[in-house]
């Protein structure tokens, strides 16, 4: 069978592109020569900059483009991160682009942390996505609002935290979908505070864990998983007069997990007031679990 490939038409005008290290004094000089860019969105550039500090840039066929005369047309944003990151990075520059590309120039679908991990074969993407930017919301901003720029993700970040414990994750997942039905919280919250405690506790016994919170079946009055259950169910919802945000619900989640594993006195469930810090989920290691 014989294809017929046509014989692409030669660009009007001399396009040309090159691999091209771009330092912080190069991104300034570009950024000068700005000509019809988008209105900057720092949260954007804040997220990029971050990524070029932790070593997760990659070169790919997203650069910055220059039109004829030399005006920037793209990639402000890229320029701007490594401004802020004060890190060069290597990029593909365009020159010689046609300024009536502007109009058309990241119009497409937005990549999410969900596509990022199709590949892996894992299930239940959107919320293995949401599940893992949670647990690194918690441990890089534990005490900051988790909604905003600074709460931006990485796709890269997501899928390389995955890579590195997919099975707790997938587990914690799982957890989640389960346990959500019979708790106040959405199964993110479950997930993400599911995964936090048993990661730093290898000896408790997650099993009696989860049968007291799905059943609730001859639990003590103070016991915690009878208060976790006993949560009001809809307040994390939208509309909600009481609406209880992701960073609340798992404090919450954490709040009964540590009164479960050492009972103090009266156990009071509640979003965090203001000022107050996030909790830090009691470890239960293999020598503790002698000792009891």
């Amino acid at each position: 069978m014989t294809i017929a490939i046509t014989k692409p038409e030669e660009p009007e005008g001399k396009l040309v592109s090159r691999i091209v290290k771009v330092t912080p004094e190069m991104a300034k000089t570009h950024l000068s020569q700005a000509s019809v860019n988008r209105r900057l969105d720092m949260g954007q550039v804040r997220s990029l900059a971050e990524a070029i500090r932790r070593g997760e840039w990659k070169l790919t066929h997203q650069g910055i483009a220059f039109d004829e005369v030399g005006a920037l047309l793209d990639g402000q944003h890229r320029l701007h991160a490594i401004i802020e990151a004060n890190t060069p990075v290597e990029m593909l520059v365009f020159e010689g682009m046609s300024r009536e590309v502007f109009p058309v120039l990241d119009t497409g679908k937005r990549r999410s942390a969900a596509d990022t991990l199709l590949s892996t074969g894992a299930k239940y993407l959107p919320l293995l996505s949401s599940t893992i930017r949670h647990v690194i919301l918690f441990k890089a901003i534990p005490n900051a609002p988790w909604s905003g720029s600074r709460s931006q993700v990485s796709n890269d970040r997501i899928l390389a935290a995955y890579n590195g414990d997919k099975d707790r994750y997938e587990e914690a997942v799982t957890i989640g979908r389960d346990l959500s039905k019979h708790l106040f919280a959405t199964q993110t919250a479950v997930a993400a505070g599911f995964f936090l405690t048993t990661e730093v506790a290898p000896a408790a016994d997650i099993d009696e864990w989860i049968s007291g919170l799905k059943s609730g079946a001859n639990l003590d009055p103070g016991d915690a998983r009878l208060a976790l259950r006993e949560v009001p169910k809809g307040t994390q919802k939208r509309g909600s007069r009481r609406r209880m945000g992701m960073r609340d619900q798992v404090a919450i989640y954490i709040k009964a997990w540590n009164a479960w594993v050492e009972p103090e006195g009266e156990l009071v469930l509640r979003r965090l007031k203001k000022r107050e810090k996030m909790p830090m989920p009691v470890e239960v290691k293999f020598d503790k679990f002698r000792e009891a």
